[in-house]
C-alpha cells in the first residue's frame, strides 16, 4: 500500500477505520520501511535493520551471505520474545513471511517459526502471499484446511480477524489482568486482489479520469490534511511509463477495473480491522491498548508490469498479460479465476507524491508509508500528525517503552546485538520535538539510497516490474541528491549543483552499508527465487531421487524437488482396489504441485491417466492417455526429457503404465523459476486452487490407494527400445 492510497493521507480509498484511529491519535508522515516485506517484517519485530538480521531481501531470495541468508539470529530477539517474557500474552495472525523456506516443512525445525519466536498462538500464512479464496494456512505449525469453499463465504481476510477477535476476547475473560500482545498481518493488498464484487462495485467509475488526474487529486487532499507541506510537489513520473492518456481503450478499461478491485480489496480489509478494534472497545481495552496501523510493509507495488495483470506469475517471469485477454473478463477481476495486480502507472499514483515503488528504497515511492498511533490513555493528542522521520525499526523500542518493559541484555540466555531502532515516544506529546532519527540506509536488489540530517543521496538500479534482468554494473548508477528541508518529496535533483554533498553523503552510505552487512550488492529478483539458481540452502542435499509416503502434504517450494529446467521422473505406484467398479469411476489426484496460476498435476480422470502442465496461468498443457486403468495394482509413471538450453525451455512428456507407453505430448515453455508463492506440493490431493479444471479444487483427494511416490530428477531412459523408437516416430508426426 503507498502513501497516497489510504484515506486518512489523501488517497481515494475509503478507510473508515483507519480514519477513526487517526482522528483520536497521531499520523506520521515521515515514516518508512525497507521496500519488500520479509525485510520490513523482520526489522519491525526485532528493531534491527533488515541486512543486520540476515533478511537483506524476501526470503524466497535468499542467498548465503551474511546480510540474505534469511536466518535471524538467536542475537536479535523479536517483539514476542521481549514482551512474553515481561508476562504479556502474545499472538500473530496472518502474513509471517520470515521463516527461511527450507524450514517450512513438517520437519521443520519450527524455532524460526511465529511460535518459536515468541508468539504463544499463530494462525495464517508462511510465504510471500496467499490466494484469499483457497488459503493454505496453519495454526501454530500444524496445516489448516477452512471448512467453507468461496461460494461458501469464505474470505481469508474475514477469517484471521475472526481468529484474532476470538483471541482478544479469551484473554480478557480467562485472564483480564494479563496484557497482552497482538500481531495481525493480513495478506490484503498484496496481489492477488481477491475480493467479493460487491466491494469493486462501490468504485465502479471512480478512477476513468486515469492516474494523471488522480495524482494531482490526491496531492491537494494530502496538502488538505497536513499530511505533505503546502510547496509540496509532485514528483517526476517514471520513464517509460504511459500517461493515462496514451492508453488504447481496452487499456483504460482493464486499469481501472484492476484499480476498482485494489480500491475494493484495501476497504474490506479496512472494514475487518474495525471489527477487531470494535472488539477491543467492547471488552473495555482500546483506550489502554496502544493500537499501531502500518499501511503498507512497502510502497506500492509496480510488479503488475506496464499493463497491469490477471495472473501475477506471469509478469514475475518477465512476460506481459494480454490487454485484450483481461479486457474480455473484467467482471472476473477479484473472483477465484484471477490473481490480480494493477499496473504501474496505479502503483505510481498510490505513492503520490512520491517517486518510484515498491523494491525501490532509493526514493520514497518505494519507502514512506502511512503510520497511525491511536492511545488514548498514553497521550493527550487528538487527530495531530508528527514529522519527525522515523523507520519501522523503531517501533519495537517505541512499544517497550510505552510498556515500561526495558529492552533486554540477552534473550533465551543468548546475548542480544544491539538494538538499531529509536523510541518514537518522545514525539507522542510534543509536536516539535527535534527528530531523533538522523541516518538512516536504505538498500533493496541494488537500489540505494541514504538519509543524513535532512538531506538524501539515493540511486535507482533496476525497474521494479522487470524482474528478470541481467546483472546490471553498480558503478553505471546514476546518484541524484535531495534537500528535504526543502523538497518534501524528492522533486528536484541537486546532484549538479552540489556535487561535494553528494560525494560527502555516498561515503555515508558506505560507511552505513558495511556496518550491516549489506554487501556484496545483489541486483537479481526472480531468479534468485529459485533455490538452484540463488544458491542457498538445499533441503534435501543434492539428491536426485526422492520418496514420498501416502499422506505427504503441504511442502513448499523449497522443500518440493526442484523440477524446474531438467528432465525428471514422476512414477506413482497405487491400487485401485475396487474391481466391481467400473475403470471410469477412478478419480482424483496422484500428485501434484502449484495451482491454478502455475503448476503441474499427475491425476486419474473417469480412470484415464492425466499429466497437466500450467504455464503461469497462462498456457495449459494436458497430456491423457489412450487408454483407462484396470482395477488393481499399476506404477503410473510420467517422464519428462528436457529440451535444454535456456531456462524455461519446452520438453516432451511421456505417460507410462506398468512400463507401457500410453500417452504422449509436448510442452513447448515451462516455468524457470518458482510456480507459485501460495502453493505447495501435495501426494493424493491438490490443495489450494486446482492446477487444472479437470477436477474441482478442495475435494479432488484420489479414491484408490497410493503406496507411494517417486520422483527422479536424474532419470534414465524410461522405455525399451521399441517403445522409444515409437515415441520418437509420435513425437516427429
Amino acid at each position: 500500500m503507498g502513501f497516497g492510497a489510504s484515506s486518512p493521507y489523501g488517497g481515494p480509498v475509503h478507510m473508515p477505520t483507519a480514519e477513526r484511529l487517526a482522528g483520536g491519535g497521531l499520523r506520521y508522515s515521515r515514516f518508512h520501511v525497507t521496500s519488500l516485506c520479509s525485510p520490513t517484517r523482520q526489522a519491525l519485530l526485532t528493531g534491527r535493520n533488515h541486512h543486520s538480521v540476515g533478511m537483506g531481501v524476501t526470503s524466497e531470495m535468499a542467498t548465503s551471505e551474511p546480510g540474505y541468508h534469511g536466518f535471524r539470529p538467536a542475537s536479535a530477539g523479536t517483539m514476542a520474545q521481549i514482551l512474553g517474557g515481561n508476562g504479556y500474552s502474545t499472538a500473530a495472525f496472518g502474513k509471517w513471511h520470515q521463516t527461511p523456506p527450507v524450514e517450512v516443512t513438517p520437519s521443520g525445525p519450527f524455532t524460526r517459526w511465529p511460535t518459536g519466536e515468541g508468539f504463544g498462538t499463530f494462525y495464517g500464512f508462511m510465504g510471500a502471499e496467499m490466494n484469499h479464496w483457497y488459503p493454505q494456512l496453519y495454526a501454530g505449525t500444524s496445516p489448516y484446511e477452512p471448512e467453507r469453499t468461496p461460494e461458501e463465504g469464505y474470505h481469508l481476510t474475514e477469517d484471521l480477524v475472526d481468529q484474532a477477535v476470538t483471541w482478544i476476547r479469551t484473554q480478557k475473560t480467562l485472564t483480564p489482568d494479563r496484557p497482552f500482545f497482538c500481531y495481525l498481518a493480513l495478506g490484503a493488498t498484496h496481489a492477488p486482489f481477491h475480493v467479493a464484487p460487491e466491494w469493486i462495485e462501490r468504485y465502479r467509475g471512480r478512477f476513468d479520469a486515469g492516474w494523471d488526474a488522480m495524482r494531482e487529486e490526491i496531492l491537494a487532499r494530502q496538502i488538505e490534511l497536513g499530511v505533505v507541506p503546502p510547496d509540496t510537489e509532485l514528483a517526476p513520473w517514471a520513464d517509460g511509463v504511459p500517461h493515462w492518456d496514451e492508453l488504447d481503450d481496452a487499456g483504460r478499461r482493464v486499469a481501472a477495473r484492476l484499480m476498482e478491485a485494489y480500491a475494493g480489496f484495501a476497504e474490506h480489509a479496512d472494514h475487518h480491522v474495525g471489527r477487531m478494534v470494535d472488539a477491543l472497545d467492547a471488552v473495555g481495552a482500546l483506550d489502554d491498548t496502544i493500537v499501531v496501523y502500518l499501511l503498507g510493509d512497502n510502497g506500492a507495488s509496480g510488479e503488475g508490469g506496464l499493463e497491469g495483470t490477471a495472473r501475477e506469475h506471469l509478469v514475475g517471469h518477465g512476460f506481459a498479460d494480454d490487454v485484450a485477454d483481461m479486457d474480455a473478463r473484467l467482471d472476473e477481476i477479484g473472483s477465484p479465476s484471477t490473481y490480480g495486480m494493477y499496473p504501474v502507472g496505479w502503483a505510481l499514483a498510490m505513492n503520490t507524491p512520491y517517486q518510484w515503488t515498491k523494491q525501490v528504497a532509493s526514493h520514497f515511492g518505494g519507502t514512506r508509508d502511512g503510520l497511525i498511533v491511536h492511545w488514548p490513555e498514553g497521550f493527550a493528542a487528538r487527530g495531530e500528525v508528527r514529522d519527525q522521520f522515523h523507520h519501522v525499526i523503531d517501533i519495537l523500542p517505541t512499544i517497550c517503552e510505552a510498556a515500561g518493559v526495558p529492552l533486554p541484555q540477552t534473550v533465551d540466555g543468548v546475548l542480544q546485538q544491539p538494538v538499531e531502532g529509536v523510541s518514537m515516544r518522545y514525539s507522542f506529546d510534543d509536536p516539535g520535538a527535534a527528530e531523533r532519527r538522523r541516518t538512516q540506509y536504505f538498500e533493496m536488489v541494488g537500489n540505494r539510497g541514504i538519509y543524513h540530517e535532512g538531506w538524501t543521496a539515493v540511486t535507482r538500479h533496476g525497474l521494479p516490474w522487470k524482474m528478470t534482468e541481467e546483472p546490471r554494473p553498480f558503478d553505471d548508477d546514476v546518484w541524484e541528491l535531495y534537500d528535504l528541508t526543502r523538497d518534501w518529496s524528492q522533486a528536484r535533483d541537486l546532484a549538479q549543483e552540489d556535487p561535494e554533498r553528494l560525494a560527502a553523503l555516498r561515503e555515508v552510505f558506505v560507511a552505513e552499508a558495511s556496518a550491516h552487512q549489506v554487501f556484496p550488492l545483489d541486483d537479481r529478483v526472480t531468479e534468485r527465487e529459485n533455490p538452484e539458481l540463488a544458491g542457498r540452502f538445499d533441503l534435501h542435499h543434492g539428491r536426485r531421487r526422492m520418496v514420498f509416503g501416502p499422506t505427504t502434504r503441504r511442502l513448499s517450494e523449497e522443500a518440493a524437488p526442484n523440477v524446474k529446467n531438467r528432465s525428471h521422473r514422476v512414477s506413482v505406484e497405487l491400487d485401485l482396489p475396487h474391481a466391481h467398479l467400473p475403470p471410469q469411476a477412478s478419480n482424483g489426484v496422484l500428485v501434484a504441485q502449484g495451482g491454478r496460476f502455475g503448476g503441474w498435476s499427475l491425476y486419474l480422470l473417469d480412470g484415464r491417466p492425466c499429466y497437466a502442465y500450467n504455464l503461469h496461468g497462462r498456457d495449459l498443457t494436458v497430456v491423457r492417455a489412450r487408454t483407462l486403468l484396470a482395477p488393481g495394482r499399476h506404477e503410473v509413471t510420467m517422464d519428462f526429457v528436457y529440451d535444454g538450453g535456456p531456462v524455461g525451455s519446452g520438453g516432451t512428456v511421456c505417460l507410462l503404465v506398468d512400463g507401457a507407453v500410453v500417452g504422449e505430448g509436448r510442452v513447448e515453455a515451462t516455468t524457470a523459476y518458482y510456480f507459485t508463492f501460495d502453493e505447495t506440493f501435495n501426494v493424493g490431493v491438490d490443495r489450494g486452487s486446482p492446477v487444472v479444471d479437470d477436477y474441482p479444487p478442495l475435494r479432488n483427494a484420489f479414491t484408490g490407494t497410493i503406496e507411494r511416490v517417486v520422483v527422479d530428477l536424474e532419470p534414465g531412459t524410461p522405455l525399451d527400445p521399441e517403445d522409444a523408437a515409437m515415441l520418437r516416430v509420435r513425437l516427429s508426426d
